[in-house]
């Protein structure tokens, strides 16, 4: 089973916190699309004949893009990879966009699954972060998609927003709880440099949360959302029974992926390639029948590094015996000698042939994962 990306950079406006490749140009959509199409043919052996299982329309906003400009890339899919097979078609949205006509225009289409960017039910800090919606319009769009037939719903919170207590947070999840979605993404919030967020910060214009309250905001996410029989399947992931994530559960198990669009990533197994994070050089270039790219072939301390960074995040942990098989013995034993201290203090747990995160690992995962890593 292999996937397609598809980066759809366009936003109305940007978010306060966002550093992925995006841009307002909208006069360049017609442009995009024939573009991403073109590219969609020119790598049709990209995934070596795998068959595609899962498409996914990131972005940027691909909610931006009107369903004729879907009718025609789904019909480059069709005719260079064909659709019969998929199992997951997820479209990125923007509450604002999910009117009644629009989502009438794409029940017509094979998206059969919304992930939907609310990010907080708090009306001053949405705001703050430059989202577009209120708490009311979220709340009344999950509930559009869900009357225009969507099964398949998805949305996404931050949590270590600006000055975030606990009481606010929770008063969040159970928001989003009550919406009766399939699934549920909370990210702690990462000030990156360069984003208005961040020089807001620097300005000491707002407050970030302290790590105690940061490991008591995810105590409380874990808590509730098991509570709620959402299944805790990757470190910021959430489903309930059924519903996981198959794309995004496909990066985390290795398996091959197209990504298209500029500044899509790539992966075949054996290396990386990513397009150029600009819109109109990405456009210039296609349409002169080339790509403008680079690619990384990867080495075995980069393949192993890779595993451990994916796998130790998911319910699963790592199996251990396809470690050794993968990477020979002298990898084996490296990873479990690092791994023993944490073993010794709880923070991973070994059962049989599987190393994984215990409940109270997963709070510190980030350093038992670069601890892991060969360096």
């Amino acid at each position: 089973m292999a996937g397609i990306y598809i980066h759809v950079p366009f936003c109305k406006t940007r978010c306060a916190y966002c550093d992925f490749y995006s841009t307002t140009m909208k006069e360049l959509k017609p442009r995009y699309v024939s573009a991403l199409c073109h590219e969609l043919e020119m790598r049709h052996d990209y995934l070596h004949t795998e068959p595609v299982r899962t498409i996914y329309f990131g972005g940027g906003t691909p909610s931006q893009l009107a369903s004729s400009d879907f009718g025609q890339i789904f019909a480059t899919i069709e005719k260079v990879y064909g659709l019969s097979d998929y199992k997951e078609i997820t479209l990125e949205a923007n509450p604002d966009d999910l009117t009644e006509d629009y989502l009438q225009e794409l029940v017509t289409l094979p998206i059969n699954r919304i992930s939907m960017g609310i990010q907080t039910f708090h009306d001053d800090t949405l705001r703050l972060i430059g989202r577009r919606h209120t708490a009311q319009e979220a709340i009344e769009a999950v509930a559009r998609c869900q009357q225009a037939g969507f099964q398949n719903i998805s949305i996404d919170l931050i949590y270590g927003l600006p000055d975030e207590t606990p009481s606010i947070w929770l008063k969040d999840l159970q928001t989003a709880i009550s919406l009766g979605v399939q699934h549920i993404s909370a990210y702690h919030l990462t000030y990156e440099e360069g984003t208005r967020l961040w020089k807001m910060l620097q300005r000491q214009e707002i407050g970030e949360v302290d790590e105690d309250t940061s490991v008591e905001l995810f105590r409380i996410l874990c808590e509730e959302m098991r509570k709620a029989g959402y299944e805790h399947y990757e470190i910021s992931n959430f489903a309930l029974p059924g519903y996981r994530s198959r794309h995004n559960s496909a990066y985390w198990h290795e398996v091959s992926y197209l990504g298209c669009g500029p500044g899509a990533h790539s992966f075949d197994g054996e290396s990386r390639e990513w397009n150029i994070s600009s819109l109109l050089q990405y456009i210039q270039a296609l349409e002169q029948g080339k790509r403008d790219f680079e690619r990384e072939t990867l080495d075995k301390d980069t393949r192993y590094n890779e595993l451990i960074m994916t796998r130790l995040r998911t319910c699963e942990g790592i199996s251990l015996a396809s470690l050794k098989h993968r990477f020979g013995q002298v990898y084996h034993d490296y990873c479990l000698r690092l791994a023993a201290p944490y073993l010794h203090h709880g923070l991973l747990e070994q059962k049989e042939d599987t190393l994984k995160l215990t409940q109270e690992g997963i709070f510190v995962s980030d350093d038992i994962i670069s601890d892991l890593m060969r360096v």
